[in-house]
């Protein structure tokens, strides 16, 4: 049960939420929404994360859904787990994630792997080896590199948000 108890929303921030999201408040947002400001702050963000970016969608997710394990943050995981298979991700690849060595699972090609060592630097160490930073460069642009940051450290604030304040999905996912 979460910590405190998510609100309605009204007015014009709780609206562009709704827009982002179908017409629909997920938990995370009834939360948010206790702070307006960073609600609409938040927002915004992940909008672009989410939606304007050239960062490959299958990337994106794979990121999103291994901070969810790193950080034991399960309405993560519940949230983009679908998200991930409609961006190409296969149930081997969501199996792999969840393995303490993931970055090395045999289950994920090369590129992901890479992905993945970034991913887990960033979240577990905050500080990125050299030689795992350069290993990225043939895989994505410059801006791509900061879509890809930008997604781990976004999505890191998430999971952090989440678990904190014991946010949970209901029973059937409000997609």
């Amino acid at each position: 049960m979460a910590r405190l108890p998510g609100i309605d929303g009204a007015g014009p921030v709780a609206e562009r939420i709704r827009e982002r999201r179908g017409g629909i408040l997920r938990p995370l947002d009834r939360m948010l929404l206790y702070s307006p400001s960073v609600a609409d702050g938040w927002n915004s963000l992940l909008g672009a994360i989410r939606l304007r970016m050239d960062l490959p969608a299958d990337i994106r997710e794979l990121v999103i859904l291994r901070i969810a394990v790193l950080n034991r943050a399960p309405y993560e995981w519940a949230a983009h787990e679908p998200e991930a298979r409609a961006a190409g991700l296969e149930g081997h690849q969501l199996v792999a994630l969840r393995h303490d060595d993931a970055a090395e699972h045999p289950g994920l090609d090369a590129r992901q792997r890479r992905v993945l060592a970034y991913t887990d630097a960033m979240t577990r160490h905050v500080q990125v080896p050299e030689e795992v930073f350069d290993a990225l460069r043939g895989d994505f642009t410059d801006a791509e590199l900061v879509e890809l940051t930008a997604t781990v450290a976004a999505y890191g604030m998430v999971s952090r948000f989440l678990v904190a304040l014991d946010v949970e999905l209901p029973e059937a996912p409000d997609r």
